[in-house]
């Protein structure tokens, strides 16, 4: 855990530093797309790590596998409720812990990005009226304000934005995952936070 939290770091800074070099000395972009730019470089330094954090916290689930289940019609379903019989697992699916760790990282950039993007760019534009000119002690309440308002909808945008029991075809998996599948010829996998 404390070497994918190094790296994560490490490439985080890495982003950050090497784009905080670059943005300033790029010649054919106006002052203004410099200055935004150099606005979203934190957003670009999260985005990396959380998507590497995932990668690394989870390989050993792509490197193994995952349980893959067959989806039960809702009549199965029901007669299992009743008997408390549980699902059992077709085997460890490497696609699919591969498609489930892969998801899950966009799902952390999905989250961040209102976040890191809206409060900066409207910051920009904010910054140059002449309202704010004249209360420049209002930039961090803004700011606040903007984050604050931008997290009460990233979160479920992002929780959302993949299901938690994922169905495909199991004709997408390995092969010995073929003509396995329940209903539909599905299969079904948990992909995790």
């Amino acid at each position: 855990m404390a070497q994918s939290y190094l790296m994560a770091v490490s490439a985080s800074c890495s982003v950050a530093l090497g784009l905080n070099a670059v943005v300033p000395r790029l010649k054919k972009v106006s002052p203004n797309t410099k200055l935004i730019l150099g606005r979203l470089v934190p957003f670009a330094a999260v985005a990396s790590a959380s998507a590497l954090n995932v990668f690394l916290m989870r390989g050993e689930e792509i490197r193994r596998g995952i349980d893959v289940y067959p989806v039960l019609s809702e009549a199965e379903k029901k007669k299992r409720e009743e008997t408390g019989e549980p699902v059992e697992s077709l085997g460890k699916s490497k696609k699919a812990a591969t498609i489930a760790v892969g998801e899950t990282a966009i799902s952390r950039i999905i989250n961040a990005t209102p976040i890191m993007v809206i409060p900066p760019l409207v910051l920009v534009r904010l910054e140059k009226t002449a309202w704010l000119k004249a209360r420049p002690r209002m930039v961090l309440p803004l700011n606040l304000g903007l984050i604050l308002a931008t997290s009460v909808f990233a979160l479920p945008l992002a929780l959302g934005a993949f299901p938690q029991r994922q169905a495909i075809s199991a004709e997408s998996l390995e092969e010995e995952f073929w003509n396995r599948g329940g209903k539909d010829g599905q299969v079904e996998f948990n992909r995790g936070m």
